[in-house]
């Protein structure tokens, strides 16, 4: 059983910044990818930052230079450092972890930017 705890949502206006973390426990692969992704009412989820399972980062366009994911002194945690934020970041983000064949995510926490 894997369990992902997110936190560090809310509400903040443009150009602001905010720091969500993902805590990650159970039973995990020591191979996998960890990071974040979103979804804004009415679009579908996409990818945010990612830890790929060789270590590298990638990042969705739109976010390139603003967001910054990190690691914990354990692999098990990741963070999203979001800076410069825009009306458009408003979403709700989710952490995802996951290894061939699985894939599990956290409960999602809320983040708006006011414009």
């Amino acid at each position: 059983q894997v369990h992902l705890v997110e936190s560090g949502g809310g509400l903040v206006q443009a150009g602001g910044s905010l720091r969500l973390s993902c805590a990650a426990s159970g039973t995990i692969s020591s191979i996998n990818t960890m990071g974040w992704y979103r979804q804004a009412p009415g679009k579908q989820r996409e990818l945010v930052a990612v830890f790929t399972s060789g270590g590298s980062t990638n990042y969705s366009d739109s976010v390139k230079g603003r967001f910054t994911i990190s690691r914990g002194n354990t692999k098990n945690t990741v963070y999203l450092q979001m800076n410069s934020l825009k009306p458009e970041d408003t979403a709700v983000y989710y952490c995802k972890l996951g290894w061939v064949p699985y894939d599990y995510w956290g409960q999602g926490t809320q983040v708006t930017v006011s414009s």
